[in-house]
């Protein structure tokens, strides 16, 4: 099958990348413009300037096509995680998120986390995992304080992230910033989020006291928690009332 070359519609450039690549893309922004419920293979199709035929053929069904969107995702948050934490405590941050060049991927979580399906688990299982892993990169570069529950730690520091890009139309209408905007780190209002989220990441919310207190009492609490089942006081099903003098 001989290749074909395609042109941006706006500016003429030549877009050099395969049709499977360009169906993937354009699903990616299908995704985060009309959600999942109101994208369908024929608009994917449309936007990638392919037959609709293609799409399926490429990825087998929606599901597929869904499963590489995810993939390609997840990735795409895995190598700019690692690029910025790889650079250590002397990282620019703002010249990082400028360089992100994330494009619709934040929109594009927006829109399917909220999906309650085995393809969105499977997104989010990864996510976290990837979460896991730059995170104890960071810790040896000396960019992230170590933790003694690493896996906790990024599933609740990533959940957090995941359930603000869900509510992102309320996070841009208390703080004035669009967590979706693919410009975000260009744009200004990214410090009415990401200063108080540094804040409460770095310096904390708790005196150091306190916070060794709480530790503790969930500490001691998650030990328990781990005791074997036969352990934990049995619950008994409580009597039934009798119903008639005959039942007493």
């Amino acid at each position: 099958m001989s290749s074909t070359v395609a042109y941006s519609a706006e500016d003429g450039v030549a877009d050099d990348r395969t049709a499977k690549a360009r169906i993937r893309d354009a699903a990616i922004d299908c995704f985060a413009e009309n959600g999942i419920d109101g994208t369908t293979a024929r608009k994917i199709a449309t936007s990638a300037g392919v037959s609709p035929g293609l799409v399926i053929h490429h990825f087998g069904s929606m599901d597929g096509l869904r499963s590489e969107c995810d993939r390609y995702v997840a990735a795409t948050i895995r190598d700019y995680k690692h690029d910025a934490i790889s650079a250590g405590p002397s990282i620019d941050v703002l010249a990082a998120l400028r360089g992100a060049n994330a494009g619709p991927v934040m929109a594009y979580l927006a829109a399917v986390l909220v999906d309650d399906s085995p393809i969105v688990a499977d997104l989010v299982d990864e996510l976290v995992a990837d979460a896991e892993g730059y995170l104890a990169y960071g810790v040896e570069t000396g960019v992230v304080k170590p933790s003694a529950n690493p896996h906790g730690r990024a599933a609740v520091l990533f959940l957090w992230s995941l359930g603000a890009l869900v509510l992102h139309r309320h996070v841009r209408r208390i703080l004035g910033v669009d967590l979706t905007n693919p410009d975000i780190g260009a744009d200004p209002a990214i410090a009415a989020y990401a200063g108080p989220a540094y804040e409460i990441m770095g310096g904390g919310v708790l005196n150091e006291a306190f916070a060794a207190q709480l530790q503790g009492v969930f500490a001691e609490l998650a030990a328990t928690d781990d005791q074997p089942t036969s352990s934990h006081p049995q619950r008994t099903q409580p009597e039934t009332a009798p119903t008639s003098k005959e039942d007493a």
